[in-house]
């Protein structure tokens, strides 16, 4: 079982507003956030106030358990369309880095004018390299939004038989 980092609320928003000024502090201009659900809504919340631009959201699966990898899938897609746009896709962390490089194929298949990318972490094995990230970190990440969810999902694997 991984070693595991529990995030507070009020830590998530210091690391989301640090995110935001780090975007911000670059000086570009984006047309678009593009939060990644579940995970990444929050965050391209406050990215998107933070730099006074429209937001929209592609939600994607590619957990189903802690630790459990599926392939990426689409399960809903976006409103704006991203065409000619500057667009800047924001989630919470880049584990293996498969949702952020099918995400940033999808998009780029859309022909934005430019695309980059925001996390909060990223692990040191990650395929995806962020354009912003705030730190590079190896625990399995909880967020506060995520703490009855990944509860559960640790009791099930403790009541699991050990061989």
């Amino acid at each position: 079982m991984p070693n595991f980092r529990y995030i507070s609320w009020s830590e998530y928003g210091n690391l989301a507003e640090a995110l935001a000024e780090k975007v911000r502090a670059n000086g570009k201009r984006y047309d678009l956030v593009v939060g990644i659900a579940r995970g990444g809504i929050p965050v391209a919340m406050v990215v998107s106030d933070h730099l006074n631009v429209k937001i929209d959201f592609v939600n994607v699966k590619s957990y189903n358990d802690i630790g459990k990898r599926t392939a990426p899938r689409i399960l809903s897609t976006l409103v704006e369309g991203v065409e000619g746009k500057d667009v800047l896709l924001v989630d919470d962390l880049v584990d293996q880095g498969d949702t952020m490089v099918f995400l940033k194929k999808y998009l780029s298949d859309q022909k934005p004018k430019s695309l980059e990318t925001a996390v909060m972490f990223k692990k040191p094995w990650s395929k995806a390299e962020p354009d912003y990230y705030l730190e590079t970190v190896s625990e399995w990440i909880v967020f506060p939004f995520e703490l009855g969810e990944v509860g559960r999902q640790r009791a099930s694997l403790d009541a699991q038989p050990r061989e």
